[in-house]
């Protein structure tokens, strides 16, 4: 979870998923099961040299004639063995990240009616793993029989020497005898050792895997000497000159987001944010609350740039309400307070109520104790709403973020809450990314962006006096009603 926010919008969740459990099963397996094994072959293969060499050096010499041919061929088949089961593990993750989408998305899979192109698709990927697997089964069922073949030349080695030995009493048929009973007594241990090979190798394979994602350091660290935010806190937030990109273009030069933008919400204003899809709006909460660094430029809150700032002590002070919200598969009561013992149950009801939350949860079966089903299947998309805009306020934050906050709520439920963030609102800065025009209005000052560009500023009439951009938009909103 230290993992930066971009980690995550790069890799899927179902990749993820199976490093976390397949792979380490896969890992404990060798654990649980062939470490134990592998090390009492070891010692029984150690004992065994030991008194072969003690009985007849010669011929024990003679026997392990075979042993460097046994290397080599470990050795070819340990590279393909292992890339064979580094293939395996890739083609799990990506099954596994194909069905997390699928399953997830089923209603849309339906609407569409893509089940049998879905099902073609995931029988090409199935096919691929079980190719993968069988090339491992390949090398392993080579690798065994090869084992075997050297067992027998051994014998026959041993045969061959020992007959011409006893011939000339250099040693006794019970010597001979003793070394070909040891000799298959030796190879068992070798041969139970490739049977463990495949465990070793999958665990190879999956450790690999398990230690790339622990070794990984996050992208945003706290500094050496990063402070606590400053006490008590204004809420004044500045943007600097700020550019930022997620990526780069096909030429390598980034493909901007953000293009110098500067602006300042001073203690308590309330700041708006409009423009089209894509001009960068949502940017500048991701930027704000540092899950992301900008490339040029720098944020202050409270006249401290933010990378001064811990990251928890910066994250304290935000409240955030998205438009895709998302709630835990517990009770209502975890999902305000998300595990926070110093948010009493008072505060809980109490920030329910202030945003008409506490209606809608008080008509469910168990209250607060209602468990509200995967990303709270239970309730529908304005409860859920209602339940994230009490969770950022049960934290009494002193900067509250609105993104999209009441896109999906209805006419009644959005009068309700904007009455109660107007009472909530006074005294905290707030930052209201919006789309519908009649939401943002009453701001004291209105953002207007532009493929990533701050190109206006000002309140609503100011604006619409411009005739800009945001008249514009506000035109086109509200044409179909005049």
């Amino acid at each position: 979870q230290a993992l930066d926010l971009a980690y995550y919008d790069r890799t899927p969740v179902g990749r993820l998923m199976t490093r976390i459990t397949s792979d380490v099963e896969t890992l404990n397996e060798l654990f649980s099961s062939g470490v134990v094994a592998i090390f009492g072959d070891l010692f029984t293969l150690l004992f065994i040299v030991s008194a072969m060499l003690l009985m007849d050096w010669q011929l024990a010499l003679v026997t392990f004639a075979v042993l460097p041919f046994v290397v080599w061929t470990a050795f070819v088949f340990r590279a393909r063995i292992r890339d064979a089961y580094r293939d395996i593990r890739v083609r799990v993750a990506r099954m596994n990240a194909f069905l997390h989408e699928r399953i997830t998305g089923v209603r849309v899979v339906q609407l569409f009616n893509r089940e049998e192109a879905d099902t073609a698709q995931h029988d090409a990927i199935n096919q691929d793993y079980l190719e993968a697997h069988l090339r491992s089964i390949t090398y392993y069922a080579l690798f065994f029989p090869v084992i075997e073949l050297f067992t027998a030349i051994a014998l026959a080695l041993i045969i061959w020497y020992g007959g011409f030995a006893i011939l000339a009493e250099a040693t006794t048929v019970g010597v001979v005898t003793a070394f070909l009973l040891y000799a298959r007594r030796f190879f068992r241990p070798i041969q139970d050792l490739s049977e463990k090979y495949n465990v070793l190798q999958g665990a190879m394979a999956s450790s690999e895997r398990i230690f790339k994602l622990l070794d990984r350091e996050p992208a945003i660290l706290d500094r050496a000497d990063a402070t606590p935010a400053p006490h008590p806190l204004r809420g004044e937030i500045e943007f600097r000159g700020v550019w930022f990109a997620y990526g780069t273009r096909e030429d390598g030069e980034p493909d901007w987001v953000l293009r110098d933008v500067s602006f300042r919400a001073a203690p308590g204003e309330k700041l708006a944010v409009v423009g089209h899809t894509g001009a960068g709006k949502s940017t500048l909460i991701n930027l704000l609350m540092r899950f992301y660094e900008p490339q040029r430029g720098e944020i202050l809150l409270d006249g401290v740039p933010i990378g001064q700032l811990t990251q928890r002590a910066l994250r304290e002070q935000i409240g955030l309400v998205l438009q895709d919200v998302f709630l835990f598969s517990d009770n209502v009561r975890y999902n305000i307070r998300l595990g926070e013992d110093g948010i009493s149950e008072e505060r809980i009801r109490a920030a329910a109520a202030e945003v008409g939350a506490d209606e809608i949860i008080e008509r469910l079966e168990a209250g607060y104790d209602q468990p509200l089903g995967e990303r709270g299947a239970s309730l529908s998309v304005g409860e859920r709403q209602l339940i994230s805009f009490a969770r950022a306020l049960a934290f009494d934050p002193r900067i509250l973020v609105l993104d999209e906050a009441t896109s999906s709520v209805d006419s009644e439920l959005e009068a309700r809450i904007d009455e109660a963030t107007e009472r909530l609102l006074s005294g905290r800065t707030s930052v209201v990314i919006a789309h519908r025009l009649s939401t943002v209005q009453g701001a004291d000052r209105i953002l207007v962006f532009q493929r990533g560009e701050l190109v206006e500023e000002g309140t609503h009439g100011e604006l619409m006096a411009e005739e800009g951009l945001y008249a514009r938009l506000h035109e086109l909103q509200f044409a179909p009603a005049q």
